[in-house]
């Protein structure tokens, strides 16, 4: 994973988004849908109708990035809303591109208690 700067905030545009988008297609969807600027330096991530594709549409100061990522097995946990967007943390960001379920992750092991 990139590391991201200080503040930097991630999006996800909730819905299904056509994948065959690419720079001008996404940033025109950040502009109008969400009503944000894809050049304020935010990432925006943005799924397929199969839940297997993500986008994401990143400014880093000199031009637009372009990041996708198909998962193998599985699919991306999206939210349930049909429009809008959904703000994340960086970390909750690396669970969801590591296919793990950021909405209530679990432990594997549980801390021993002192005594």
């Amino acid at each position: 994973m990139i590391s991201l700067p200080v503040g930097t905030r991630v999006w996800l545009a909730a819905g299904a988004t056509d994948m065959r988008r690419g720079f001008d297609g996404l940033a025109r969807q950040v502009q109008q849908v969400l009503g944000q600027d894809p050049f304020c330096g935010h990432l925006f991530v943005f799924r397929g109708r199969r839940g297997d594709l993500v986008k994401v549409l990143f400014w880093d100061g000199q031009g637009l990035c372009l990041f996708a990522k198909r998962l193998e097995r599985g699919c991306f946990i999206w939210p349930q809303a049909r429009d809008g967007a959904v703000t994340l943390t960086p970390a909750q960001l690396s669970m969801l591109l590591e296919g793990i379920d950021w909405r209530m992750p679990s432990r594997t092991w549980q801390p021993e208690m002192a005594g």
